[in-house]
């Protein structure tokens, strides 16, 4: 890259660029640290401490039991789990076994996950106990030939298991028996506790599948290579050394690993050796204070809403709680407000900085500098080798100057392949090398990029995506229902949230109530709308399009 503005607003650490990178994947970084600091640590659990060495060889195991069970190399399997050792188990065995790797989310109703599932074409899933019912009722509908299972608590501490096992454990659904021919996943291990997978896995090989929402319509899996994912890990790592340390640091994993965020800061930990703080459940915002608590992490990365939970908590509002060990924390997924980063960084003594990015792009992203100008609304500047340009709207091709607002395009050695066997959208999204993001913005003088709208419809409520067309289709099938359109407005708790503005058809009734409740068994939770407005009529085109963007304008004017 020649010479960019954002480079004079880097951090004195940060280099320009991080070529020639490493011809390697993450398998080969995990088994170095394995064969050079055996006994530190990836992961802490509950207190239970998981080290390079046994993670090694747990998920050698695990990848020879899923070659044992048939899984070829471009297989792909599916991971129904939340941030736990099993996730990681799973995750990096089943690329020892030559697979492509697909985490979903657990919040997924049968339909949602139905339609991911028959996506990948996955046919091995691996699932926590919890949801094992949902995956054995669509099991039949899809592509699922081996189901592995299971249990949260098989990398508790002694003590806790005991009383997970005692309390938790059958109130809470952890407790099934498994159907004829489904394995359990602690059984594979022992079986294959001696064993090795044989296979070759190169830089270039497919590794990920994640799911996004492309340009439009319903949700496609975003493919990413083994290399793609070192990549970004040195970028995020090379950022991260403005105030982290090797070896030394700890990264609380937080953000589901279904998201590119999540699985990204996950590899980030790998390849800057920080040991990971596993939170289960983001949501479970008494577990978060508890291990911060306990562990003194010094990095956390998350969405708007977890941050002003946090702020919020009743131990932390009372000064029952040290947040001092936090050094650097990423904001990203939704707009941060100045106020929580302000109030953030008070209660900790870090930094909160915001960050951007896609899962199209591999996390190719832009934060804000460490030691930096804060700039207000601003989401930073590009990481090394991670180049951006504002285009035109209409041509898509024209770099336009400073301050105008334009597309966001993006250009990084590690953006995704494609969509899987969806070529028209690949197409639609990756032109001559650049992602088309979707998002309006403009650059300043120093190469800031700030956000100011977003080009698609994508709505992102506590950071998770939520496509409008999905929700109104599901909407639109109530029998009172006339007409409906969806989209993000602005949220105090959510960042963003969903709302459906609803016409009633002729002499029929229907209630905000009634309608949630139609969609509960229909979507996940956060795509459920948070606001429903009944109108009269919605506002249209020439030709009968709904005009998302008038009624979001009307929300904002109403608000003023």
């Amino acid at each position: 890259m020649d010479e960019r503005p954002w480079f004079k607003s880097y951090d004195p650490t940060m280099p320009r660029t991080l070529r020639p990178y490493p011809d390697k994947t993450l398998l080969d970084v995990i088994g170095e640290t394995a064969r050079e600091r055996p006994d530190h640590p990836a992961l802490i659990f509950k207190g239970a401490r998981l080290t390079y060495a046994e993670l090694a060889q747990l998920t050698d195991a695990f990848g020879a039991a899923l070659v044992t069970q048939g899984v070829k190399k471009g297989d792909r399997v599916a991971l129904l789990l939340p941030n736990s050792p099993q996730a990681v188990i799973a995750q990096v065995g089943a690329w020892k076994a030559g697979a492509i790797v697909s985490p979903l989310n657990a919040l997924y109703t049968e339909r949602e996950l139905e339609y991911a599932l028959n996506e990948t074409g996955a046919e091995t899933v691996i699932v926590l106990t919890p949801f094992y019912t949902k995956i054995k009722a669509l099991q039949p509908r899809t592509s699922i030939k081996r189901v592995i299972a299971t249990n949260i608590k098989e990398y508790l501490p002694p003590v806790v298991r005991l009383l997970f096992t005692v309390a938790k454990e059958k109130k809470e659904g952890h407790r099934v028996t498994l159907q004829p021919g489904d394995l359990w996943m602690s059984d594979l291990i022992k079986q294959h506790a001696a064993g090795k997978p044989n296979v070759a896995i190169g830089p270039s090989d497919p590794a990920l599948l994640l799911f996004s929402g492309g340009t439009t319509g319903l949700p496609k899996a975003a493919l990413g290579t083994h290399q793609a994912i070192v990549m970004t890990a040195l970028q995020l790592r090379a950022y991260g050394r403005a105030v982290l340390e090797d070896w030394k640091d700890i990264l609380t994993w937080v953000m589901p690993n279904f998201h590119v965020y999540g699985n990204m800061a996950m590899s980030c930990s790998f390849v800057a050796h920080w040991t990971m703080a596993v939170v289960p459940n983001p949501r479970d915002v008494d577990d978060l204070v508890k291990t911060i608590q306990k562990v003194r992490p010094s990095c956390l990365h998350g969405v708007p809403t977890l941050f002003i939970a946090l702020l919020n908590h009743p131990a932390v509002k009372a000064g029952k709680v040290d947040f001092k060990s936090m050094k650097l924390c990423w904001s990203a997924a939704a707009p941060l407000m100045a106020e929580t980063k302000q109030r953030f960084e008070s209660l900790t003594g870090g930094w909160l900085l915001e960050a951007y990015a896609m899962t199209e792009t591999m996390l190719a992203a832009v934060c804000c500098p460490v030691h930096g100008q804060y700039k207000e609304g601003s989401v930073g500047v590009p990481l090394p080798d991670v180049d951006l340009r504002i285009v035109d709207v209409e041509s898509g091709e024209q770099t336009l100057p400073v301050r105008q607002i334009g597309e966001i395009i993006i250009q990084a050695p590690q953006i995704m392949v494609g969509y899987w066997e969806h070529p028209t959208e690949t197409r639609n999204m990756i032109r001559n090398g650049w992602v088309y993001t979707g998002d309006l913005g403009y650059l300043d003088e120093d190469g800031y990029l700030f956000i100011v709208d977003r080009k698609k419809d994508l709505i992102k409520p506590s950071g998770f995506q939520v496509w409008p067309r999905e929700v109104e289709e599901i909407i639109a099938t109530h029998p009172a229902v006339a007409e409906v359109s969806v989209a993000g407005v602005p949220d105090s708790t959510q960042g963003e949230a969903v709302k459906t503005w609803v016409v009633v058809r002729p002499g029929q009734q229907v209630t905000v109530e009634e309608l949630r409740t139609f969609c509960k068994d229909k979507l996940a939770g956060y795509k459920i709308p948070r606001k429903i407005e009944f109108r009269d009529t919605l506002p249209k085109t020439m030709v009968g399009k709904v005009l998302r963007r008038e009624l979001v304008k009307d929300e904002a004017t109403n608000k003023t």
